[in-house]
């Protein structure tokens, strides 16, 4: 069982986006930094060998940069290594995208964005899934990575219906164990019962042959491969496909914004429940993407949130899709 200081070290991570109109506290009373523009079209294709791959916006947040958002770092070199990459320094834009695998007839949603459930310049995919040429009725099947809001609030809207009526929901057994945990709920502190309540409120009465628990390491749907990375959340997990010889990684939550997190592996976001071994899962899998110079796909990285991974200085570069 995770420990009190887990506990508390993730609490702000995973009420922001907890069902109801919840306020995160960076966001009160904060500065007037303006919008985030958003990607118009919100998609974009890929192909990896014999599949397709589209990036679909969920739209994105721009929040104050404060002490809180790295744990493990002074703010003023959080801001320099910002203004080096010539970003700004007073604020941060997380993006939100999920992937949709086309694969034949299939079609499989990785993560599902903030639904109804964000603030307004979130709650997009649905519009990038039909800016692409489909429906939510399309979808056979999705995957989910881990139990953060803005993964999983998109499977229901607010009047509890399922978005994606026709699809499985595969979700990782660890991160589902955890969350579904009543011991676990009752020893959250008060900032993190929405976060257990979320999860009760998206999975808690999913029909039996709607919900497929899947252990980390087992295939998922042809040629997806599960692949545990505990850490930023218990049972966090990435999914590798493999086809026609070229492979693609969903990395999910491994990092947030890569110019801080990848740049700086060895750097804690605010969301991770576990910084340690979030570090050090988040080093072996950009070593191990490196090496084998496989395109990947990062749910809060820049739009079009797909590219590459470099080696650079002490950690690596993000060179997105041109």
């Amino acid at each position: 069982m995770l420990s009190r200081r887990h506990f508390l070290g993730a609490s702000l991570a995973t009420t922001v986006y907890a069902a109801g109109s919840f306020v995160p506290v960076w966001a009160q009373n904060a500065p007037n930094f303006g919008m985030p523009t958003l990607p118009s079209p919100g998609f974009r294709r890929m192909k990896v060998g014999d599949v397709e791959v589209i990036a679909l916006n969920d739209g994105i947040t721009r929040r104050p940069l404060g002490e809180e958002f790295v744990k493990n770092a002074p703010l003023a070199e959080v801001r320099a290594l910002l203004a080096s990459q010539n970003l700004p320094t007073d604020y941060i834009d997380v993006p939100y995208t999920p992937f949709l695998v086309v694969a034949g007839a299939r079609k499989i949603l990785i993560d599902t964005g903030l639904g109804e459930f964000g603030g307004p310049t979130t709650g997009k995919l649905l519009d990038s899934l039909r800016a692409a040429g489909m429906q939510a009725s399309d979808i056979d099947t999705v995957l989910v990575s881990h139990y953060h809001g803005d993964h999983i609030n998109g499977i229901r809207n607010k009047a509890g219906e399922l978005v994606f009526p026709k699809a499985k929901v595969m979700v990782p057994a660890a991160e589902h164990a955890f969350w579904m945990d009543d011991a676990r709920m009752a020893a959250a502190p008060a900032g993190m019962k929405g976060a257990f309540d979320n999860v009760r409120r998206t999975f808690a009465t999913m029909p039996a042959d709607t919900l497929v628990r899947f252990e980390a390491g087992t295939e998922v749907a042809p040629g997806i491969q599960s692949v545990a990375a505990y850490g930023h959340t218990p049972g966090h997990t990435l999914f590798e496909l493999k086809s026609a010889g070229q492979n693609f990684f969903y990395v999910a939550d491994l990092t947030n914004v890569p110019a801080l997190f990848a740049r700086n592996p060895d750097w804690a976001v605010t969301f991770d429940m576990d910084a340690e071994a979030a570090r050090k899962v988040r080093r072996e899998v950009f070593a191990r993407i490196t090496a084998s110079n496989a395109m990947l796909g990062g749910f809060h990285f820049p739009f079009p949130a797909f590219g590459r991974m470099a080696a650079s200085g002490n950690g690596y570069a993000f060179q997105p899709a041109a």
